[in-house]
């Protein structure tokens, strides 16, 4: 055993221990985090606008405080990013993470002083928890990579800007320097493909023990490995490879593809970061639900999902969430952001500790006919059936079809890249839109009612999904395609890689 392998168990034990503290008293973490926040956010000009100074209670922060978007708080952002202190957050931010908006375009997310670190600490902890629950250390001795956008910053107004994982790029810890990969310079290549050829040079021969990134982009770095060596498995090219932590997207989608690449099952870590906040991780390996993170100066509000949208939705604190229940999930940071709707929604499993799910984003989703299908439940329909059928997915998106060419009833239509299909192709179609009936009550109406015909499934060529992405200027880095949407962009855009041969 090697000195970062021995020093890192009981390092990890006194970790749990200090998670252990707030984890099992989250709510008093939380009103903790809190009068914190209220208190360091007093005289900044959105704490005067918004008088702080009367704000004892939960309910006082309600009154003062709505639900905001970033077009709401755009505002407030434009004063930061030209330069003027104290406006949302004591002094000026660390660092703003740049992202792109669906409907805002860029968005500036300004990191403080007092965040970023809670970025760096519940990545560690994540591994922490791992290795105190497994005593698994070897990969802390071998090469750690994870597939992230570039670290190269531009400077705002005198602030370092960039994209979350290339900032947080800048503060891995020393003592994991040497194990570090890929080099500065490849992690600095803009264009993605360019970026991961570089990548895969770099590691062909390397003792990769550790990776990191978001499932699909993960994929295409296996497909270009194993291209390139004679090698038929990831496994064969890196034997000791053990743990592979995500987070961003749904894994099961991509779990079946990435494991037939690989060749064996490998542990794996689900992560919940954002650029406003490191939400989430889990803790362990026998529970797949992620820990929210009650002490890590996010103070968490909750909207039921199905609430979002109306005049007067529900507003809650974690004390009052149900296990069960999606909801739309609100945060205030000490960063400086307040009432934000981050988009994503998630559902708790448990509330001792508090553990939850994500399950999709607030916008997407399909309600063309008052069905509000969500991502949770067409993620379920189609890969509960293909796990029966032995189907592999390597990538799907939905999108309502209100006014078929031919004149028939409505209908989703999914479009949907197979990297193993159905051997019966109407039979895994019917069952799909059977489990999808089953999940969401509204749908089995409209088509009981005859006011939907079953879902139509299009079968689109091989790498249709990466070809879309890059013809978007969205290939790798943190980018996304969306489960769902209400309105057919994207599905017009996926018709021209439809297979005509198989649909």
């Amino acid at each position: 055993m090697g000195l970062k392998s021995a020093l890192s168990k009981p390092f990890a034990a006194m970790v749990v221990w200090q998670i252990n503290k707030w984890k099992n008293n989250a709510v008093a973490a939380q009103n903790k985090v809190f009068h914190t926040l209220i208190a360091k956010a007093k005289r900044t000009a959105f704490g005067t606008d918004h008088n702080f100074e009367e704000i004892f209670t939960y309910q006082d922060f309600k009154n003062r405080v709505p639900i905001r978007e970033y077009e709401d708080i755009r505002p407030y952002i434009e004063r930061v990013v030209h330069g003027e202190p104290n406006v949302l957050w004591p002094g000026k931010p660390a660092y703003f993470a740049k992202t792109s908006g669906t409907t805002s375009g860029v968005k500036y997310i300004p990191i403080s002083i007092e965040s970023m670190p809670e970025h760096i600490k519940a990545a560690r902890n994540a591994l922490l928890c791992y290795i105190h629950e497994t005593g698994k250390t070897k990969f802390v001795e071998g090469k750690m990579m994870f597939l992230q956008g570039s670290p190269t910053l531009e400077i705002k107004e005198g602030i370092a800007t960039g994209r979350l994982s290339g900032i947080v790029a800048h503060h891995v810890p020393q003592y994991l320097q040497k194990n570090r990969l890929p080099s500065y310079q490849a992690n600095c290549i803009i264009d993605w493909e360019e970026k991961v050829d570089a990548i895969v040079e770099e590691t062909l021969h390397a003792d990769l023990r550790l990776l990191g990134g978001i499932p699909p982009w993960v994929q295409m770095y296996f497909d270009k490995l194993i291209s390139r060596s004679d090698k038929k498995k990831i496994k064969e090219i890196f034997p000791n490879l053990e743990l592979f932590v995500y987070g961003g997207v749904n894994f099961e989608p991509y779990r079946a593809k990435l494991e037939e690449s690989l060749g064996a099952k490998i542990d794996s870590i689900e992560t919940y970061p954002a650029s406003e906040g490191f939400i989430a991780f889990q803790d362990s390996q026998k529970n797949k639900a992620l820990l929210l993170l009650a002490d890590a100066g996010i103070f968490y509000e909750f909207i039921p999902a199905d609430e979002y949208h109306t005049d007067k939705p529900e507003r809650i604190s974690l004390q009052d969430v149900k296990i069960g229940k999606n909801y739309a999930i609100i945060l205030n940071t000490n960063a400086g952001l307040w009432g934000y709707s981050i988009g994503d929604t998630v559902k708790f499993v448990s509330k001792d500790p508090y553990r939850l799910l994500v399950t999709g984003r607030i916008k997407h989703y399909i309600s063309a006919f008052g069905e509000h299908v969500i991502a949770e439940e067409v993620e379920h329909a189609i890969l509960s059936v293909a796990k029966e059928q032995g189907v592999e997915i390597t990538e799907f998106t939905v999108a309502p079809q209100i006014t078929p060419p031919d004149g028939t009833l409505p209908y989703h239509e999914w479009f949907v890249e197979f990297a193993k299909i159905p051997d019966d192709a109407e039979n895994f179609r019917l069952k799909v839109d059977a489990a999808l009936q089953k999940k969401n009550v509204y749908y089995l109406d409209l088509i009981k009612g005859k006011i939907l015909q079953p879902l139509i499934m299009r079968y689109l060529k091989k790498e249709a999904f990466i070809n879309y992405m890059r013809s978007e200027g969205k290939l790798g880095g943190q980018n996304k395609v969306p489960r769902l949407s209400n309105d057919r962009k994207i599905a017009t855009k996926l018709e021209k890689y439809i297979d005509r041969g198989d649909s």
